[in-house]
């Protein structure tokens, strides 16, 4: 673990991972602090538009509402009809009736009104809204009324309420406000008139000022008094911020919670609104998250980006060294193939073209040994000349031929023609198939006579394949093994089959015996040795296959050679797999 830590890919790893995760978090954290402020910013511009908006809605309620009480103080009919007296009881519920009808014509003018009340100083109430006014005997003694006998003809708003300020059986919420009648020929008060509205609209202005869910939007009187809330339930008056010390408008940042008022012109009234930090920060921790999530995914594509980065330099750098090792044991044919930065692949060619002049120091050490053991080879065999033998062989042939031996004749004269076959090797060893038949047939004439008639040949091969270029001493090995160790012991007739098989652009060359066959073992153990995975056995199948399957893959590839099949008491099959080529064709 130790050492794996302190390997090169490890460490690039480590350096890269950290300089990309740095750099990272510190964008993300400069650009959440911008964001902030910028948020911030944003937030507080658009509290000051609101609340300016908001202030724009009850200016035009204040309109609407002022142009409204007008229509009753400034009714000179009305006014005319209140201050005049009368014994006679006709004319007063006339009068009284014409003052209803025109309260109730105002009433209907409008969808928004809940009621109209006209008090008159002298203790007359005159209503219109709820077909059963109980009025409320106390009615002079609250604060509202004082109001409006305060207000000096001015239109005073007294808020949302949750039912009537007069009518005991009116309980739906209202908006009140009022003004003093004045009777503008002796310019004296005579009474007062009260409206009611639905508080709606007044509360729609305040949700206007809304910022989140959680806000708190107030109406507050100049002397600081709670005057009503589009918010259950009311607030306490003592968490509420002073107004005293600001002129028209507050965007304040305090206590976990924004404030944002502004003064109504028209009333000397604040609409205020606060609003805490979780609302605000709605869309911070939304950023928030969302930055955690891009900065996680990242810092993955970073470890990715690490992990592949350095191994594009410590996998060349690893091939290089477990090269190395193989060359260090011995095995100078491995060849370093990396696509990579260009000093490693300038490291690594260096290393190859240092590899392939160690390899061919040894070869030249190796061919000068075979030479030397070759010349050595020569000289014994130059001591015996082969024309001497084949003369003498020739001359046994003539001699038995004149005795009338002609089966011991032939024996000796296919002996002769074997040894003329196999001593001469010039043109890279190569034959035509027909010549290296012509050989078999000596081979099996002398196999015959030794064997008495015991064994039966079967040679079936295509003429097209007669002229087809074969190393020489190709097939003699092959039925040489299959007679030695597949038919000599057998006590019943013996078949040896030798036939041509064509398979795409590979001639197999096929000998088959009816031989005792090989175990499953013995069949295992001869097809490593002849693959090179166990040393060379003396055994079934012989070192003679053993060199002809090697110098067949030497001459044409990995993909020719002997393929064998064997059965215990069915017998052995062997294919000599090899290219299609014709005659004139040179053995490389």
């Amino acid at each position: 673990m130790k050492s794996g830590f302190h390997s090169i890919h490890h460490r690039l790893f480590l350096l890269f991972l950290f300089c990309m995760s740095s750099i990272l978090l510190i964008v993300s954290l400069l650009y959440y602090n911008r964001t902030t402020v910028q948020l911030h910013e944003k937030i507080s511009d658009l509290s000051q538009k609101n609340v300016s908006q908001t202030a724009g809605l009850f200016s035009l309620l204040y309109k609407g509402y002022d142009a409204l009480s007008k229509s009753l103080s400034n009714n000179f009919e009305m006014i005319r009809l209140i201050n005049e007296t009368t014994d006679e009881p006709a004319v007063a519920y006339i009068n009284e009736q014409t003052i209803t009808n025109i309260i109730g014509s105002i009433f209907y003018s409008r969808d928004d009104l809940v009621g109209i009340h006209v008090i008159t100083d002298k203790g007359k109430i005159y209503n219109y809204g709820n077909y059963m006014n109980v009025v409320d005997p106390k009615y002079r003694s609250q604060d509202w009324y004082k109001q409006l006998q305060a207000s000096s003809g001015k239109m005073v708003w007294l808020g949302v309420y949750q039912h009537s300020l007069i009518d005991q059986v009116e309980d739906s919420p209202v908006f009140a406000f009022g003004r003093q009648i004045y009777d503008l020929n002796e310019h004296k008060p005579i009474g007062i008139v009260l409206y009611e509205t639905n508080p709606q609209p007044v509360l729609d202005a305040l949700e206007n000022l809304k910022l989140g869910a959680h806000s708190q939007v107030y109406l507050m009187s100049e002397d600081g008094r709670f005057v009503t809330s589009a918010t259950d339930p009311a607030p306490v008056l003592e968490t509420l911020p002073s107004l005293k010390n600001f002129q028209n408008q507050i965007v304040r940042q305090e206590a976990g919670r924004l404030v944002v008022a502004s003064k109504l012109s028209f009333s000397g009234w604040w609409v205020m609104s606060i609003t805490p930090d979780q609302d605000l920060n709605v869309e911070l921790n939304e950023m928030k998250r969302y930055l955690l999530i891009v900065i996680s995914i990242l810092i993955i594509v970073s470890t990715l980006i690490a992990s592949m980065v350095s191994k594009t330099i410590s996998s060349p750098l690893k091939k290089l060294i477990r090269e190395m090792r193989q060359v260090e044991i011995g095995n100078f044919r491995g060849m370093v193939n990396v696509s990579s930065y260009q000093e490693i692949n300038i490291l690594v060619a260096s290393f190859n073209r240092m590899v392939r002049r160690i390899e061919e120091l040894i070869e030249r050490v190796k061919l000068s040994s075979v030479s030397e053991k070759n010349a050595e080879l020569h000289a014994l065999q130059s001591q015996v000349n082969p024309h001497f033998l084949y003369n003498t062989l020739d001359m046994i042939y003539w001699m038995l031929d004149e005795e009338g031996n002609e089966q011991l004749g032939e024996l000796v004269l296919s002996l002769s023609s074997m040894f003329r076959y196999s001593s001469q090797w010039e043109d890279a060893a190569a034959v035509t198939l027909r010549e290296e038949l012509e050989q078999i047939g000596h081979y099996l004439k002398i196999i015959s006579i030794r064997l008495e008639g015991r064994l039966k040949i079967v040679m079936d091969i295509d003429e097209r394949w007669l002229n087809i270029r074969v190393p020489k001493m190709t097939v003699q090995p092959v039925i040489e093994n299959a007679v030695k160790h597949g038919l000599e012991s057998l006590s019943r007739q013996g078949i040896l089959k030798v036939y041509t098989h064509e398979e795409d652009s590979i001639l197999k060359l096929i000998v088959e015996d009816n031989g005792e066959g090989m175990t499953a073992g013995q069949l295992e153990r001869l097809q490593q040795s002849l693959s090179g995975e166990s040393p060379k056995e003396g055994g079934k199948g012989g070192i003679g296959l053993q060199n002809l399957h090697r110098r067949m893959q030497h001459m044409f590839g990995e993909e020719y050679g002997l393929q064998i099949q064997s059965f215990p008491g069915v017998g052995t099959q062997v294919a000599i797999v090899l290219p299609i080529r014709l005659e004139g064709d040179i053995f490389t």
